[in-house]
């Protein structure tokens, strides 16, 4: 790797190293000094891009649900503009999780992101939680899934 390459990857680290602690603690100021202006997670759970302002209740929601949620960053592989991460999510369920009343259990799930950069910032998230997983360690479906016919 050449020094060029070593400063690139030490600039996507440290962006994406951000913007998971900005997720961990819902601190919106600090997602933006990690997202571009135009940012977009896709997909919303609406089926279309989210942005900064639509994250964040998004955010305070899961805050509430988990409040000693630890992001554990495991593996980002940096392909020019491309990162990829594997990282998992720990802490206690204390509050309503989609529907779901607290439960005071224990969670330690997956979530895995393609994020792409542009001007040492992400332009783009694409992100996936295990909340299937999630959902086997609390002991319960949110109420929309848990009825759905057979």
């Amino acid at each position: 790797m050449t020094a060029s390459n070593e400063v690139e990857h030490a600039a996507a680290r440290d962006t994406i190293t951000r913007f998971y602690r900005a997720i961990e603690h819902a601190d919106i100021s600090l997602l933006r000094t990690a997202v571009t202006s135009d940012w977009q997670y896709l997909p919303g759970a609406s089926g279309q891009p989210v942005g900064v302002e639509q994250m964040a209740p998004m955010l305070a929601d899961l805050l509430h649900a988990l409040p000693d949620m630890k992001i554990t960053l495991l593996d980002a592989l940096i392909h020019d503009t491309m990162v990829g991460v594997r990282a998992k999510v720990t802490g206690t369920q204390s509050g309503p999780l989609m529907g779901i009343p607290a439960t005071s259990k224990p969670v330690d799930f997956a979530i895995h992101s393609f994020h792409e950069l542009r001007d040492d910032c992400i332009a783009k998230t694409w992100h996936l939680e295990d909340w299937l997983g999630l959902f086997r360690q609390i002991g319960e479906l949110p109420p929309g899934l848990a009825n759905r016919p057979s």
